[in-house]
């Protein structure tokens, strides 16, 4: 026995539905090419998006308990949602939460492998959109039938699968509201959209950073002038946006040196760190694919850990004014324009952040040239609830049981934007955050894979929760 279920039979179930359903599903999701509007402005006359919400649909109504209510819920104007309700068998209520839009194509991908071909190579299933997110509803529906299946009680289950999450999840709040009372009072929230340092334990992610974005322009000209006349005489656009930024970030150690964007570091989520660091080892700096013998911030794990889930981080991602190389000529540039993109700690407001950086940014620039910042989108972190009592309990048998080992419990340096709505909307509830975006899986990038055996696994650990919910309540 696990927990609640008959360990060998779900397993058996699992591998069989994988085989027979769930795996064949997934290979047909991959083929469609259902990128997130914010990369397809006309995802509704592409129709990529919809065929996406059909297919899983279809399936959905296949395998789902009987008596659940299969919905696609069109509101005008929004990417559609596909709602799954299947009636508890014990007491309490879920909510468990994935998306099927998917990321850009990107360059780079292996030549026998492409973002919108699924390939098998051994326990790797590669394509766009695999690990992130598609695997999730199926591997929560999966959990739901394991206990139907094996007549453990089972709260009801609502599955909320939306397709807009990878442009910020800009329809969340108008289906929320939609659904209103349908929602019920879930004492647990699952999401299967979050990361992994292993493929062999469960990691459970205890809190995600938040973002503060924006385009920080410093003008000294009104047109570019002939350099070897300016050159010493008109500052550097450049150098004064580099001062800039000096005022955010310390340059030779990358520490963001506005109180403002930081936070202090819950005593708990240390000590976790440093758990997660003795199973790490170096492989969380190792994974990273170094120029020659660059180094990292740090050679203590801990602090790379806390460094990529409670210290803020600042990177240039773009720039405008720069000529490509072979096109620049002896010109003093008339302005820079720099893409900035800072990752905040869990509990720093986006708003807040945001502010600050203007403000710090654009007060008393140097020798009085002209600088604007340009808000380009803020989003708040989330720190989990506690995990004491029930969920924690099945967390670390259900980790023993599926994956012999115990449950790792790990900050994610990335933003899940709905985890703060959802939090808000339901402040009793309970929260299971956990993913198999572990390394190499590169979810944004060439390759994208999804490690079959760890999805499965998930799914008897959700199962597992539910019913240690189910239990309590």
């Amino acid at each position: 026995m696990s927990g609640y279920l008959n360990l060998e039979q779900a397993q058996a179930m699992v591998e069989s539905d994988w085989r027979e359903s769930i795996r064949p599903a997934l290979e047909a999701f991959i083929r469609i090419p259902a990128k997130s509007p914010a990369f397809d402005r006309d995802w509704s006359a592409n129709g990529y998006i919809d065929e996406a919400v059909a297919q899983v649909e279809a399936w959905c109504r296949a395998q789902a308990p009987a008596g659940s209510y299969v919905e696609v819920i069109r509101l005008r104007g929004r990417t559609p949602l596909l709602w799954v309700d299947i009636p508890g068998t014990g007491p309490g209520e879920t909510l468990l939460y994935g998306h099927l839009d998917k990321q850009p194509e990107a360059s780079g991908w292996d030549s026998d492998k492409g973002p919108w071909t699924p390939v098998v190579e051994g326990d790797r299933l590669y394509g766009r959109g695999a690990a992130d997110d598609g695997y999730a509803v199926f591997s929560s529906l999966e959990a739901v039938r394991l206990l139907h299946e094996q007549g453990v009680p089972c709260p009801r289950c609502m599955l909320l699968i939306e397709c807009a999450e990878e442009s910020g999840s800009p329809d969340l709040p108008a289906y929320i509201e939609h659904l209103g009372p349908r929602l019920g009072q879930p004492g647990l929230v699952v999401c299967l959209d979050s990361g992994c340092a292993n493929y062999e334990q469960l990691w459970v992610t205890t809190s995600l950073r938040g973002m503060a974005a924006g385009d920080l322009t410093v003008r000294v000209l009104d047109q570019g002038v002939h350099s070897g006349d300016a050159g010493g005489v008109v500052p550097s656009s450049f150098r004064i946006a580099r001062a800039l930024l000096e005022r955010i970030e310390d340059a030779a150690t990358g520490a963001i040196r506005l109180p403002a964007l930081q936070a202090e570091i819950p005593a708990e989520r240390v000590e976790q760190a440093e758990l997660a660091a003795s199973v790490i080892g170096t492989d969380l700096a190792d994974k990273y694919p170094w120029a020659s013998a660059t180094r990292p911030n740090s050679e203590s794990t801990p602090t790379l850990i806390l460094n990529r889930t409670w210290r803020p981080a600042l990177e240039v991602i773009g720039a405008d004014g720069l000529p490509p190389r072979t096109e620049a000529g002896n010109v003093l540039r008339p302005a820079t324009t720099l893409r900035l993109s800072l990752r905040l700690p869990p509990t720093v407001d986006g708003e807040a952040a945001t502010r600050a950086l203007q403000q710090t940014l654009t007060e008393a620039p140097p020798q009085n040239a002209e600088v604007q910042f340009h808000p380009a989108g803020a989003a708040n972190g989330w720190n989990a609830p506690a995990f004491a009592g029930w969920l924690g309990d099945s967390l670390g048998a259900s980790s023993r049981a599926w994956f012999g080992q115990p449950a790792v419990f790990m900050g994610e340096g990335g933003s899940i934007p709905l985890m703060n709505l959802l939090g808000a909307h339901f402040p009793a509830a309970r929260f299971l955050v956990t993913g198999v975006l572990g390394p190499g899986s590169n979810a944004h990038g060439p390759n994208e894979f999804l490690h079959m055996p760890m999805a499965q696994r998930l799914s008897g650990v959700v199962a597992e929760a539910l019913a240690a919910q189910s239990a309590a309540d």
